[in-house]
């Protein structure tokens, strides 16, 4: 196998802070700390600060300032913008329509507000974890009040048909959102153009190499949507609580490195993933997860017959190798992957997942070491296996 080395390929769950971020935060932490509702210098400077970075999301995404507003994550953003809208259209409907493919951030809410008199449709996937929009069209009733469709999918990276389902939802009037956590600064986003029918886009920070615990959720001008805080008067009266200006100043110099480039950048990612998918399928027994073109640039979603997925985890950590099974936030619970099951993965396929993220982390070298070491730890776990029969042909 070589050496061992040390190689992060979990960038789906997070990333690494960028030294530039790193030093855009440093004076709101020490001599910048005052309050940004204050009316003294230290206080105007972080009020300036939370100013500036809105006007750098705003930019990236081709939005106004005004629609943005600073939240904790992404969790945050997606229950606002669910509980949010249900509860300031409950008069006018109490049907949503979503996917089971969602991340739990939308998934428990939509389950919550069940349990509030609301109905909620899980609109069925393909195989690859695609939406159909015309089946979402025919879901649409008269009581319809919201539809939560994800940009790309955390665990298996298929990218959504966003602008049609925008295009649908606006013709019928429908408020729509999208969880575009993983697709910032992986796909260009525009509110003025092609996402021109997207309502309200909940984005996280430390999915682009911002700090952890500050996201932000874009909503339309005349949006109609609940305060999901209440208490002070930050962020224009709609989301209460002392701003987290050092969050917040980060995260605009985040998404302002994020988002220069892009397609020259998200291609780079995308060579490397190429080859470590080509090297990968040629495992026996392994079948590549999500659409094969029609994905994010950094994902791959495997599995591997005859093995299991932790064990094959805690294997590849001990090479230096850092991968999960699926959504980070999911890593605790047992049962198979709700994503691989809504795209027809039967559950003892599932349980061998393996999902691996490439970022500015990773190098050509990295590349190599995973189809070096790969292989072996998957034969090592096969060969313990008691059902295991080698194949000569990988599903594709």
């Amino acid at each position: 196998m070589g050496e061992n080395r040390f190689v992060y390929m979990d960038h789906a769950a997070t990333t690494f802070i960028k030294p530039e971020v790193v030093e855009t935060m440093l004076p709101f932490l020490k001599e910048h700390f005052g309050n940004p509702s204050s009316l003294y210098s230290i206080g105007r400077e972080g009020k300036e600060a939370v100013e500036t970075a809105r006007e750098k999301l705003a930019k990236a995404l081709g939005a106004e300032p005004e629609e943005i507003y600073f939240t904790s994550g992404g969790t945050e953003s997606d229950n606002w913008a669910v509980k949010g809208t249900a509860f300031t259209r409950r008069k006018k409907g109490k049907h949503i329509i979503t996917t089971p493919i969602e991340h739990h951030a939308v998934l428990y809410p939509c389950e919550y507000l069940e349990t509030q008199g609301f109905d909620v449709t899980y609109l069925p996937v393909d195989t690859y974890g695609l939406v159909d929009p015309a089946q979402l069209e025919a879901a649409i009733r008269e009581d319809t009040i919201l539809i939560s469709i994800m940009y790309a999918n955390n665990e298996i990276g298929t990218i959504e048909p966003v602008s049609e389902i925008g295009k649908i939802a606006r013709e019928h009037e429908i408020p729509f959102h999208t969880d575009a956590v993983q697709a910032i600064g992986n796909i260009p986003l525009d509110m003025q153009g092609k996402d021109k029918d997207v309502d309200m886009l909940s984005l996280s920070s430390h999915k682009f190499y911002g700090p952890k615990g500050i996201g932000a959720l874009y909503i339309k001008e005349g949006t109609e949507i609940d305060n999901y805080m209440h208490g002070g008067a930050q962020e224009r009266g709609k989301r209460a609580g002392t701003e987290n200006v050092a969050g917040i100043a980060g995260m605009g110099k985040a998404i302002e490195l994020a988002t220069v480039n892009i397609e020259e950048h998200s291609e780079k990612i995308k060579k490397m993933r190429n080859r470590l998918m080509a090297g990968i399928l040629e495992i026996p027994s392994c079948r590549l997860n999500g659409h094969p073109e029609k994905r994010l640039s950094g994902n791959l979603n495997f599995s591997f017959e005859y093995i299991e997925g932790e064990s094959l985890l805690l294997m590849l950590d001990q090479m230096g190798i850092c991968s999960s099974t699926g959504s980070a936030c999911s890593s605790g619970s047992l049962d198979p992957s709700h994503v691989l099951s809504a795209i027809g993965v039967p559950p003892e396929i599932a349980q061998g997942s393996l999902r691996l993220t490439l970022g500015d982390a990773n190098s050509e070298e990295d590349i190599d070491y995973v189809l070096d070491v790969l292989p072996e730890v998957v034969g090592k776990l096969r060969a313990i296996s008691p059902f295991y029969k080698p194949a000569s042909v990988c599903e594709k």
